[in-house]
């Protein structure tokens, strides 16, 4: 993942960074929904919380538009916060409401989300979005000026937030990780499967629902303040509803309740339109965009919607389940396999 940057193009870098990002905010939902069992559809909404929060805090006022001009590093800290925070005001609906319930609950946060993406302009800029300030640490941009070149690769922006969302990615996995293999994990799983067993062995159900949505809020945050430094503009129709559909998505394919799961799932969603469009011209069935016939976005909602078809029928794990599967079913073939050392009478016995 390192040496990627040195060698790739601009469009897989650019495709890469909006998977890592997406992974992040996969992971965060994953705890909510694949180990809590708490089915949120509101997800892009605390994205766009993350995104425009940043936008906000480190943009200056202008024609039209208000900011409070913060350095870039307090502004992302801050935006990461908030979505924290609206998660917390969203946590006690959250906290009593189960199953689809909670998943119609959360879906009201998309319209409203979107209604005001779209009319407060002072903050938002409307429909036609605000253009993304980029991060700058102890006078270290991550802009395209100035430009850094290492072991003779121009790095500019697309460069420098590559190594940024990697170490933000390992971080956050490694604390999902920590969190599902701890004593919060074990209490989530058994929210998760049996609520009422959950409380009887002394679990604070409402407590642990309520702090896991804000956690999950969170990870979505700092996944839309990398979205926006990646976009390098926010704009309000890309955190609708498809947007949480295709999330839901990355965590049913990955395998929930995984960490590694949530990640290769949102791989595969959020690289698929790119590739596609990418290579449309040698892939069959596929026209390109505005042509009439099948685009490469469409297709690959065609495809990863089977993918997740099948893996309801056919691999409740997911990806992470199957791999799980053959990794067993080796183990198990090396340990019936007798050593070719052994001599016939020892292999009898």
């Amino acid at each position: 993942m390192a040496a990627i940057p040195f060698y790739a193009e601009a469009f897989l870098l650019q495709a890469g960074l909006f998977a890592m990002a997406a992974a992040i905010g996969a992971i965060g939902l994953n705890l909510l929904t694949g180990s809590t069992g708490q089915l949120s559809m509101g997800h892009a909404f605390f994205l766009a919380v993350g995104a425009y929060g940043y936008v906000y805090f480190a943009g200056d006022s202008g024609h039209e538009l208000t900011g409070l001009g913060l350095p870039t590093p307090v502004a992302a800290v801050l935006a990461v916060l908030l979505a924290g925070i609206a998660g917390g005001l969203f946590s006690p609906i959250a906290g009593r409401l189960r199953g689809t319930y909670l998943g119609i609950a959360s879906l009201a946060l998309i319209f409203i989300g979107q209604h005001i993406l779209h009319n407060a302009h002072a903050v938002t800029g409307g429909a036609n979005g605000r253009d993304v300030p980029p991060l700058e640490i102890a006078g270290f941009s991550f802009g395209d000026t100035p430009e850094l070149v290492v072991l003779q690769v121009p790095f500019r922006a697309l460069e420098k937030l590559w190594f940024l969302a990697l170490v933000l990615l390992v971080l956050a996995a490694w604390i999902a990780r920590g969190i599902l293999n701890g004593r919060p994990g074990r209490a989530m799983n058994t929210i998760r499967d049996h609520e009422i067993a959950a409380g009887v062995m002394g679990v604070p159900v409402a407590r642990y629902r309520a702090a896991v949505f804000v956690v999950s809020s969170m990870y979505a945050g700092l996944a839309g303040v990398l979205l926006a430094m990646a976009f390098r503009r926010t704009v309000p129709d890309y955190f609708g509803l498809l947007l949480s559909l295709e999330y839901l998505a990355m965590i049913v394919i990955g395998g929930l309740g995984t960490v590694a799961g949530a990640v290769i799932g949102a791989v595969f969603v959020s690289m698929l339109p790119p590739l596609f469009t990418r290579y449309a011209d040698g892939l069959p069935l596929i026209a390109a965009p505005g042509s009439g016939g099948v685009s490469p976005a469409e297709a690959s909602r065609i495809l990863y919607g089977a993918i997740v078809v099948a893996v309801v029928l056919f691999l409740p794990g997911g990806l992470m389940g199957l791999w799980h599967r053959l990794r067993a079913s080796t183990a198990s073939r090396r340990k019936s396999t007798p050593s070719p050392r052994m001599k016939p009478e020892e292999q009898a016995a």
